[in-house]
């Protein structure tokens, strides 16, 4: 493990009922941006939005896919990039729910549900959802959430942890929706949703990162002012999407915000679109870059690229979460009736229905679908990784390596390439392939947080033969899958073996180190975690 547990797991039961009281108290503290600041560390903050992406993966509660996440969290520091607090820490995530909503946690956390996704129409629209709750944590929101006496209830976010943690232990198979849409409906009926005055200024600050990083500033407006048209006259607001109880709007503060992104795109007229260094100029350039022609290849044109065509990136991850969070039968069967249709006949519908046969166990028909795809688009890494993820399905798995091994080698730090790659040879079955896999993940461990990572480096260190690792890399799994008391387990008996030698007993006995403080603590507290349902000393 390379950091100590967050001590704040602690939290999920004790810290729901401290934080309502000290809301009510009205408890003034010094000021860091926020006097409620002081009720939260930093360092507790980004602890507790772990804690709760961590429970949340437990529960399944989360689209868990390499290729997913890395563009989610792409496009997520593309925006902090543009905005006035980019060296924070943030992380962005898929919440596996149907209901159109997203939220900030404590910590720089950003979930956006699935279902919000499904119904944007641009990458602008998405990034506009992003923009204005990166809105909400730089402008210290959550904090002022604290300090607003009328507001009985914690955050979002604490509200959301303690009903995963209560839900925890119950082990029902279907549990983990009902936890989810439980916790958010607790929030509603508490208002706990920004002030008129919170949502305004995360719109301003979210327009302006828009703008800055390059996006249509007009579509968080639109966006917006969609989702309220739902409410048509005589609905009961039970039909209104989520996002809309959680972030009200008014067409004032719509009409507010459209003012803004057309002042930005005024102020933004007269600036140049393209790069402005011509090529005879770059060629006399005292740091010229030997294998680069033309400047103007170093930045793509986003304009060129046909909306729903086979490179735009937006539209086929959008389908991927469509079908990575819904029953890929159900969507296959879906895809193939509208498919007839022209209008519905688009790159991103095909590309939805490959990756829905691929999960229904239908390879080569899979594989069919793409193919086609990437005679306009061969160098797309997202479509050449689905035909690989296809013939894997379908069997071929020397094929599936052969497009492994080139993406590898052209993007080796893309890391959903790196874990298709060594997944696939370690499914060889050969000791010497299981090593290549495990040597190529290994590098990725000191910047994940993925329990996938982890197992799958420990699947391949066991095929290659090297056990001890493979048992460590198990217990680092169980740890970042939210059950600290199987890690501690795993680590002990993997110190009772006697062909340790004194690096590998160094490491294990430092990992048992750095569990054991929490580990008391939660049985002091009687937290309920995954393997630990009654919150007892085990």
């Amino acid at each position: 493990m390379r950091t100590p547990l967050p001590r704040l797991a602690l939290l999920a039961a004790s810290t729901l009922a401290t934080f309502a009281v000290g809301a009510q108290d009205n408890v003034r503290l010094p000021d860091l941006g926020s006097s409620a600041a002081g009720l939260l560390s930093p360092r507790e903050a980004n602890e507790y939005g772990d804690q709760m992406l961590r429970q949340m993966h437990t529960l399944g509660l989360t689209v868990d896919d390499a290729l997913v996440d890395q563009y989610i969290n792409d496009l997520g520091f593309r925006l902090v990039a543009a905005s006035d607090r980019p060296k924070d820490h943030f992380q962005f995530f898929i919440v596996n729910d149907s209901q159109i909503n997203a939220f900030a946690a404590p910590g720089g956390y950003i979930g956006v549900n699935a279902g919000l996704i499904d119904i944007t129409t641009s990458e602008s629209e998405l990034a506009g959802v992003i923009a204005h709750e990166i809105g909400h944590i730089t402008q210290n929101h959550l904090y002022r959430a604290f300090e607003d006496s009328k507001k009985n209830a914690p955050l979002m976010a604490l509200v959301l942890l303690g009903a995963i943690a209560a839900g925890a232990g119950g082990g029902a198979g279907d549990a983990a929706p009902a936890v989810l849409m439980g916790g958010q409906g607790l929030i509603m009926q508490r208002q706990i949703n920004f002030t008129r005055k919170d949502e305004i200024e995360a719109d301003r600050v979210g327009i302006q990162t828009l703008a800055n990083a390059g996006y249509d500033p007009e579509a968080m407006a639109e966006f917006f002012g969609r989702m309220q048209d739902t409410l048509r006259v005589g609905e009961d607001e039970e039909a209104a999407p989520s996002l809309l109880l959680t972030h009200p709007v008014t067409l004032e503060r719509i009409s507010d915000a459209k003012g803004r992104a057309r002042a930005i795109e005024q102020r933004n007229a007269g600036k140049p679109r393209q790069p402005t260094l011509d090529k005879a100029t770059w060629e006399k350039s005292t740091a010229p870059v030997l294998f680069v022609k033309d400047n103007t290849q170093l930045a793509p044109n986003r304009s060129k690229i046909v909306p729903d065509s086979a490179a735009d990136t937006y539209a086929l991850m959008r389908e991927r979460i469509r079908v990575l969070s819904s029953d890929p039968r159900k969507l296959a069967d879906i895809y193939a009736t509208n498919l007839k249709r022209k209008d519905f006949d688009t790159a991103a519908n095909r590309y939805g229905y490959a990756i829905a046969l691929i999960r229904s166990g239908h390879g080569m028909q899979a594989a069919e679908q793409i193919q086609p795809l990437l005679v306009s688009q061969p160098a797309s890494v997202v479509l050449r990784l689905a035909l690989a993820d296809a013939y894997v399905e379908a069997g071929r798995h020397g094929d599936a390596m052969a497009i492994y091994k080139i993406l590898h080698d052209n993007s080796p730090r893309n890391g959903a390439v790196t874990l298709g790659y060594a997944r696939a040879l370690t499914d060889t079955g050969r000791a010497d392939e299981a090593r290549v896999a495990a040597t190529l993940l290994k590098p990725m461990l000191d910047d994940s947080e993925d329990p996938e990572i982890f197992r799958t480096f420990a699947r391949a260190s066991e095929r290659s033969g090297d056990s001890v690792r493979a048992a460590e890399a198990y217990a680092d799994s169980a740890y970042l899958a939210g059950r600290p008391f199987d890690a501690m387990e795993q680590l002990r008996r993997l110190l009772k073996r006697d062909d340790l030698d004194y690096y590998q007993r160094s490491r294990i006995q430092a990992r048992i180190s750095d569990l054991t403080p929490l580990l008391l603590e939660l049985r002091k507290k009687r937290v309920t975690t995954d393997d630990n349902p009654d919150g007892r000393s085990q």
